[in-house]
């Protein structure tokens, strides 16, 4: 508050206050009235400073008394013709009112008088009491006898606030009235809605008084934070516009797609049919149409509410046996999932999108039409829904930047004005005490004498403020000093001074915190050791070590008290933390045997944040975590009161209905977990919807309320919701990727450890020197600077020590001592990855490395002298071999003459001995070596070993679990595998020959070849025998080799490595609250999941039956029955971590918590919601374990992505060096003109047809059809009349029709230069297919030939939409980003391929035969390659697995049947692995999620790159591009000259940055360009001085402008150039002289002519008349050049 004090002094030439009196009206009309004369300047804007709401600068000095809550004028320059004023309360908030007469005068009495009533803060605070009163009362279905009374209180306040309002503002709708503000006409509405339903009917009052709900948005208005914030988020709307629009469009397109495709398929279902030796009556009963309606003879699969549908293509569901497929019955989920209308369709369209509960549906599908139609779920599930989102993010993302580069550029701003004000004050210190005198004196003057100084006076008051708040500072601690010092400084005698002295070495030596550090450590540890059942030898111990632990940290809190003095220790927050520990462990010791406090046992989890005190990367993500949610706290609160408001609004809409209809989704008339009949289901419920978990929740609502109500509330929740979470979401992550590495400013404890572990590696060096990674002959003095180093440099995260290497101190120490150059930047230095100049020292192949050929040559240019070249070489041997190898100095010689013809292969040996060049061996082996490198660098054998690495991957798909009946496909499988092993042998040999073993074994890709020989050999050996047939099961990793094989996988690999691995330390503090929540689940729900179920019915016992273990033990009717626990669980930490990532990816998360919410105790039956309120710690865990650890993470991915993106120049990292040549050819493609200039025909009737098809009326009429088209399908539904189906058809006809007419109309126009164009090629061929597809059936029925099929060809032409040029910018806008990354996401989608491709193949090694059951069935499961990749898929999009795991978890004998004999295979059981299953599949999900997060990335930087392009001020290519296709239109002859009178038009159709609004002929005049005879102006001339305007006096001008010139003239190397004659701003000039000559001798004539001759009069008058529009509009144009020249 001071500094900004302090800054608002220093702003310049403040005015004063000046009360707003009748003379201030008066002048502001006049001002007003002449403002049509007078020229307005254009870039007046008002100042944010002075927006309503804020407080005055205090630069406007003090507030006299008698100028609170009175009329101003308004200080804003803006408003000064705006008919305003000003009020100010005693906070020195600024009000705005109109000076109008709407209702009062401004100085009527009535209105100051309200508006000294609304101005006051006491009022706004009633208001705002009154609106949370009226909040809480809100969400009560039944309110106590006082409530009426309450609420017509309340609506008296809201009337009375309205009145005050009305007469303070005026009734009028312009700004700063009363209708002029929208929050103003919600409070009217509602408050107008509230009276009217006094005086209604009743049933009418349940529609108002969800109108009252509205009320709760009141509190908006209240607070000027989310006031702003909602601006903000209102200007993201409109910047999302052309986001929603292309949303939109793509679901409706995709919507008519499925209704071709799948329209009435999921009414297909299996219906029992009479066989042979059944009986006749059975047949008479088929007959009957009321059969098909009996639910009982359709096939039911065990457990399923809903009939098994089935379909009629061989690659569906098929029947069993009995069971025909008809089309009978409703659609599944109580008829609302189905395709069979255009509504329906675009809800389930909505769904995928969105991605809740996807897997259901498109099973549902894939039974109902086939598997083959995965392919349009894959490109809505995964694509379509990748590309949406990454649109709102991009755009979201680039509001969230602009904010945070306006508050940047204000800063900027401001930040030299606050030095100069410091610097000011500390110079007028002095001055002001020599002033206080005077400042009394004039504080006694009256109001009136205060206006006219208020600078000065303010200035000084400040200051002598703020000496008076240091002197009573300093007057405090006087006062409080001798109790502070008898009481917490403890300095009593010598002696207790020299104990002191004593415990402050002990305490404060590294040691100790090393030893606190693990004790904290292994505290950790027990408590992840809890469990349940646990020993009572395991409880013992647990206790005990509870006991030590408690007293060790007593023990370090006394000693530091006594070292540190109270005083000094409660100083420091980390030590206020550890005494709330230590006190909550000793308050939990007394308390241990009292009822009811065993929840003090859940706090044992902050021991664990305790490691955040030594941990410098958990202390700064808090730091900047705290910050930005401080920062962000108007947004939190602004997403809590939507959430409650949405909670309101669903108790009053669908609380009745609930109660009354639930009889309608439940068979026991029972409330489900999630309902809205009450107001704290109601928050769950949108608290789900909010997860993305909706879909179910709004069955029942449709179910209870109707579509009326139910789908319009739902889509404001999850649109208006989404939005907010999206948007603090970003706002949080752009905080945490400016996160940089911790540096070597650490507090002293986490030194303290560095120089502990730097100890004992001394320590372990001196001892055992000869293990050590260190040269025999380093000096002691050497070895004192590597330790030192070692202190300064990886004092950080214990990443950072683990990949510090030797190499790197010596290279420090000689940067140090001035031998080298530093060619690392700080971004490098703080980088977890080896800089490559310091660990890609290794010899490999070129072409075969992935570091990009680093050799000898390459690594001495970045040394600084001879040096660094004998590092290398000693880098060369291993670092921690004892044997140096000896590099001849002739050989060095040799290699220095030859570096071109020798390879890093041959100048390393991988021999201890040299190879002698002169000796015939050495030269022969030479020859084979060379010879080897030849064939492994030959582009063929690269080829060659590229298709069998394919093949060797792509033989293993077919390895299923039919393989043992397909004899010939096996044997030819062993073969080949044969085969390959022996070719891959070969090419390792080869290159052992080629690079030597140490080159080989020394690069990662080719360490993979060898592991994934390795694995070819042992999968041969467990084939030849049957003990080693195990080893078979690793044939999976095959597939790794074809990452070394392709450049585009390595490049993947490598930026991932670079953008995820320096995360890990931020990974590890996730994982920590992690543990936390996981070790809290295990104290609050361990062992409480246990449940008794009834065999019969799969049910729950009620708890009136069975009320714990023993009972449910005792039950006799059924021996088999158990007390069985819940697969899902936290009866450990292990466990607890399972659950918790099911919660984090929202899949069984539902399951898990009603399993919560229904627990009772241990060993206790669960009773329906008796543990409601255990919905907090799942909510708890969503906000702080998920939400804010994902925003962490994702922040420091982009920061390493933005950093390693910097390091290359500004490229993407995810796309090769030939790929980023694509990019920019990629770019400029994109950016021309995509229709190809065609020359107009000569021949008269071809001519009349080119002008007819290349016309913009013909183009709109057939986009007209194209759209009527598509609303012909959108009217279709299933089941409908034949009358409809007949009038499709010939509307189907027409249109094949007319497109055939178009087509043969521009290929008559266009002849032989029809099919150059792609999109006449389309359209040409959806005729072909249309029209066939109109007379196939004709011949072969329309069962193969479905009339659907025409119509989604003939739909296919509304892609034209999105053709450049022809449809909306913003479409092409909004597409540009995605094609431009679409290069960079190839090559991640084939790394994702490659993944799936693993698992898939190991999931069907290992889960082939796995019962079916649970998220498994006969569409997704491991048994075939193609089952197995639609399994991974539902993971890869976070879907479904928790299904597909609890079927891998059936390993008991109740569960499966481990001997169960599988058909045409050996194997035997259909049991699972679970602990397979669980790193299976968690494994998969970080790996996917890894993958995915960086392809949002990539899409998201995207659109800042290109938003970023356009704000800067340069120009790149494209840009010249666009204005050259711009000028075509005004120069069609290629003159390369354009009239002087086109130059405004010319400026006004450029596009940013090169654009000028109209009116901007006063711009182009002072811009002084060149004309020609004719007034002619060169189009290069034009270009350079719209350049120079954009970029402005840069020093890249001169560059541009001559590259520019040497390119245009190499381009038109014959083009005659005429030489100017004159420039714009020299023929203005004269045409302004010619016009003061002739206005001075029309003058001179007018005062020589004969005034007698009436004609004559009349005549002059009307050249006097004409004279004068003239002069003003020439005074006019003077005046624009004279601004325009001083601009």
């Amino acid at each position: 508050m001071v500094a900004s004090t302090k800054l608002e002094m220093a702003s310049p030439e403040p005015k004063g206050l000046v009360p707003f009196t009748r003379e201030s009206l008066e002048l502001m009309k006049q001002h007003i009235a002449k403002k049509h004369n007078e020229e307005q300047r254009k870039d007046l804007k008002p100042n944010t400073d002075l927006e309503v709401g804020k407080e005055l600068p205090l630069v406007y000095g003090n507030l006299p008394q008698g100028m609170v809550s009175e009329p101003l004028e308004d200080v804003d320059p803006y408003y000064k013709n705006k008919n305003t004023f000003i009020v100010l309360n005693k906070k020195r908030t600024i009000f705005r009112f109109s000076a109008t007469w709407c209702t009062f005068s401004p100085f009527s009495v009535t209105r100051r008088t309200t508006i000294k009533i609304l101005v006051h803060p006491f009022f706004r605070l009633f208001i705002l009491i009154s609106v949370l009163i009226d909040c809480m009362f809100m969400p009560m279905t039944e309110l106590p006898k006082w409530g009426p009374a309450l609420q017509n209180t309340l609506l008296g306040i809201y009337t009375f606030e309205i009145l005050i309002k009305l007469i303070a503002r005026g009734i009028w709708v312009e700004p700063f009235y009363f209708f002029g503000d929208p929050w103003n006409w919600l409070d009217f509405s509602v408050t107008l809605f509230e009276h009217v339903t006094r005086y209604l009917p009743l049933n009418f009052i349940p529609i108002f008084r969800i109108t009252r709900n509205l009320r709760i948005l009141k509190i908006i208005p209240l607070n000027q934070g989310l006031k702003s914030f909602v601006g903000i988020l209102t200007h993201c709307l409109k910047k999302l516009t052309g986001v929603i629009i292309l949303t939109l469009f793509f679901l409706s397109v995709f919507s008519l797609i499925g209704m071709g495709l799948f329209m009435g398929n999921l009414k297909h279902k299996c219906l029992r049919w009479p066989q042979e030796n059944e009986t006749v009556t059975l047949h008479n009963r088929t007959e009957n149409p009321y059969y098909i309606r009996e639910t009982e003879n359709f096939y039911y699969l065990e457990g399923e509410i809903y009939a098994l549908l089935c379909g009629n293509r061989t690659d569906a569901g098929q029947c069993p046996e009995g069971y025909v497929c008809v089309k009978a019955g409703t659609n599944p989920d109580y008829g609302f999932t189905n395709f069979d209308s255009f509504g329906w369709a675009l809800l389930a369209l909505f769904r995928l999108m969105t991605q809740d509960y996807p897997e259901a549906l498109y099973q549902l599908i894939l039974y109902a039409s086939g598997k083959v139609y995965m392919i349009f779920f894959v490109v809505i599930s995964f694509w379509f829904a990748f590309y949406i989102a990454s649109l709102f993010l991009g755009i979201l993302a680039m509001s969230c930047e602009e904010e945070k580069q306006k508050a940047a550029e204000k800063a900027e701003k401001t930040e030299p004005q606050f030095q100069q004000t410091l610097k000011e004050l500390q110079e007028g210190d002095k001055a002001a005490e020599t002033k206080t005198t005077q400042i009394e004196m004039k504080k006694r003057s009256p109001t009136s004498m205060i206006t006219s100084f208020n600078m000065l006076d303010d200035s000084t008051a400040t200051v002598r403020h703020e000496e008076e708040l240091k002197k009573s500072r300093k007057r405090r601690p006087l006062c409080l000093y001798r109790f502070v010092k008898t009481l917490l400084i403890w300095n009593c005698s010598p002696c207790w001074l020299k104990l002191k002295e004593f415990i402050h070495m002990i305490i404060m030596d590294p040691f100790t915190d090393l030893v606190l550090t693990i004790c904290i450590i292994l505290n950790v540890c027990f408590l992840a050791l809890e469990c349940y059942p646990m020993s009572e030898e395991t409880t013992s111990v647990l206790s005990i070590g509870n006991l030590i632990f408690i007293g060790i940290f007593t023990a370090e809190m006394i000693l530091k008290i006594i070292a540190m003095h109270p005083y000094g220790y409660f100083q420091v927050g980390w030590n206020i933390f550890d005494s709330l520990i230590v006190f909550h462990g000793l308050a939990e010791l007394y308390l241990a045997n009292v009822s009811g406090m065993a929840f003090l046992k859940i706090f044992r989890v902050l021991r664990i944040f305790k490691l955040g005190k030594y941990w410098p990367t958990f202390r700064i993500l808090m730091l900047i975590l705290s910050n930005s949610l401080v920062a962000l706290k108007g947004l939190v609160l602004l997403l809590f009161t939507f959430m409650f408001f949405s909670a309101v609004v669903g108790l009053k809409l669908f609380g009745r209905s609930y109660k009354e209809c639930v009889c309608n989704i439940d068979k026991d008339c029972q409330l489900p977990h999630w309902h809205m009949h009450d107001f704290f289901h109601s928050f769950l419920n949108v608290l789900r919807i909010l997860c993305g978990e909706w879909i179910e929740t709004l069955w029942d609502c449709l179910k209870v309320a109707g579509q009326f109500g139910c789908l319009p509330f739902y889509m404001m929740v999850i649109l208006i919701g989404n939005l907010l979470i999206i948007y603090l979401f970003l706002a949080l992550v752009s905080s945490f990727s400016s996160y940089k590495a911790p540096t070597t400013e650490e507090n002293g404890e986490e030194q303290n450890l560095q120089r502990a572990m730097a100890r004992i590696k001394k320590g372990i060096n001196y001892m055992f020197p000869k293990i050590s990674c260190k040269k025999q002959n380093i000096s002691k003095e050497t070895m004192d600077n590597v330790n030192n180093v070692y202190v300064r440099e990886n004092i950080s995260d214990p990443t950072l020590s683990d990949l510090s290497n030797t190499q790197d101190f010596f290279k420090d120490k000689e940067k140090s001592s001035g031998t080298e150059k530093n060619t690392m930047t700080e971004n490098e230095s703080q980088s977890l990855i080896p800089s490559p100049s310091v660990s890609e020292t290794v010899p490999i192949a070129s072409g075969e490395s992935d570091i990009e050929n680093l050799d000898n040559k390459e690594i001495q240019s970045k040394s600084g002298d001879g040096s660094s070249k004998e590092k290398v070489k000693q880098s060369s041997s291993s670092e921690c071999s004892t044997v140096d190898i000896a590099i001849s100095e002739e050989e060095t010689v040799c290699e220095h003459e030859k570096p071109k013809q020798l390879k890093n292969g041959y100048r390393r040996r991988s021999s201890p001995g040299q190879i002698s060049g002169e000796s015939k061996k050495g030269r022969i082996w030479q020859n084979i070596r060379k010879t080897c490198r030849k064939i492994v660098e030959n582009g063929c054998f690269k080829c060659f070993i590229g298709l069998v690495t394919l093949l060797s991957t792509g033989a293993l798909a077919f390895e299923d679990i039919y393989i043992d009946q397909r004899k010939t496909i096996k044997i030819l499988l062993e073969y080949a595998d044969m085969i390959f092993t022996y070719i891959f042998i070969l090419e390792m040999l080869l290159k052992w020959m080629a690079y030597g073993f140490k080159a080989y074994f020394t690069d990662s890709w080719y360490k993979l070849d060898f592991m994934v020989v390795i694995v070819f050999c042992l999968s041969l050996i467990g084939k030849s025998r049957e003990e080693f047939k195990p080893l078979t099961s690793v044939k999976f990793l095959r597939a790794l080799r074809v990452l070394s094989q392709f450049e585009r996988m390595k490049v993947v690999v490598r930026a991932l490595i670079k953008t995820t691995l320096p995360a890990l330390n931020v990974f590890l503090v996730c994982l920590m609250i992690w543990l936390a929540f996981s070790i809290i689940g295990v104290y609050l729900f361990a062992g409480t999941f246990y449940e008794c179920i009834d065999p019969t019915s799969g049910e729950r016992f009620p708890i009136s039956e069975v009320m714990n273990k023993s009972q449910c033990e005792s039950l006799v009717f059924n021996e088999s029955m158990q007390w069985e626990n819940a697969k899902l669980n936290f009866d450990n930490v292990g466990n607890g971590f399972l659950s918790l990532l099911q919660v984090a990816t929202f899949n069984g998360w539902i399951t898990i918590m009603n399993s919560a919410v229904d627990s009772t105790g241990v060993n206790k039956q669960p009773n329906f919601e008796d543990n409601i309120y255990m919905s907090y710690y799942f909510i708890s865990f969503i906000v702080i374990g998920l939400f804010l650890p994902l925003s962490m993470l994702i922040g420091v991915i982009i920061a390493n992505f933005n950093k390693h993106k910097i390091k290359q120049g500004g490229s993407n990292i995810f796309i090769t060096v030939k790929q980023k040549r694509q990019y920019h050819a990629l770019r400029g493609l994109l950016h021309e003109d995509s229709q190809k200039t065609i020359r107009r025909p000569r021949n008269k009737f071809q001519r009349f047809m080119f002008d007819l098809v290349t016309s913009q009326v013909f183009n709109v009429f057939i986009m007209v059809l194209i759209c009527f088209q598509a609303m012909t399908i959108m009217i279709q539904s299933d089941e409908q009349s034949s009358e409809m189906d007949t009038a499709l058809y010939w509307i189907t006809l027409f249109l094949v029709m007319v497109y055939t007419g178009e087509c043969v109309l521009k290929f008559i126009s266009f002849r032989c230069n029809y099919f150059t164009m792609g999109w006449n090629i389309f359209d040409f061929m959806v005729v072909i297919f249309s029209v066939t597809g109109l007379f196939l059936p004709l011949m072969v029925g329309y069962y193969l030939v479905p009339p659907s099929v025409v119509q989604l060809i003939l739909l296919s032409r509304i892609i034209h939409i999105l053709r450049p040029g022809k449809g909306p910018k913003v479409f092409r806008d909004l597409l540009l980003p995605l094609m431009l990354s679409f290069p960079a996401l190839l090559n991640i989608s084939l790394l994702i391929f490659l993944v799936m491709f693993v698992y898939a193949i190991f999931g069907m090694y290992n889960f082939a035969y796995v019962k079916k059951e649970f998220g498994i069935n006969d569409v997704a499961n491991f048994e075939t390659f193609g089952s197995s990749m639609l399994c991974l898929f539902q993971v890869t999009i976070f879907a479904g697995w928790d299904g597909m795991l609890n079927a891998i978890f059936n390993s008991k004998w109740s569960d499966c049947d481990p001997d169960k004999i599988n058909p045409g295979t050996q194997v035997r059981g259909d049991c699972g692995n679970p602990f397979v299953g669980i790193i299976y599949f968690v494994s998969y999900i970080f790996i996917s999620w890894m993958i995915i997060v960086n392809m949002y990335i990539i899409a998201v930087m995207e659109f800042l790159n290109i938003a970023s392009k356009k704000k800067a001020k340069t120009l790149s290519e494209d840009d010249f591009k666009k204005f050259f296709q711009v000028w075509k239109r005004f120069d069609p002859d290629r003159t390369q000259y354009i009239d002087s009178s086109k130059l405004s038009d010319l400026a006004a159709a450029l596009d940013p940055p090169l654009f000028m609004a109209k009116p901007n002929k006063g711009q182009l005049v002072a811009m002084d360009l060149p004309m020609a005879a004719g007034d002619r102006i060169h189009c290069l001339d034009i270009l350079l001085a719209l350049t120079k305007r954009v970029m402005g006096t840069d020093v890249r001008m001169e560059k541009v402008i001559s590259e520019m010139e040497s390119g245009f003239a190499l381009a038109n190397p014959f083009k005659i150039m005429y030489e100017p004659i004159t420039t714009t701003l020299k023929r203005k000039q004269e045409a302004v002289s010619a016009t003061i000559i002739q206005r001075a001798y029309k003058n001179y004539r007018l005062r020589q002519n004969d005034k007698n001759t009436s004609d004559i009069h009349m005549i002059d008058d009307d050249k006097e008349v004409q004279a004068t529009t003239e002069n003003a509009y020439f005074d006019k144009a003077e005046e624009k050049l004279t601004i325009q020249s001083q601009i």
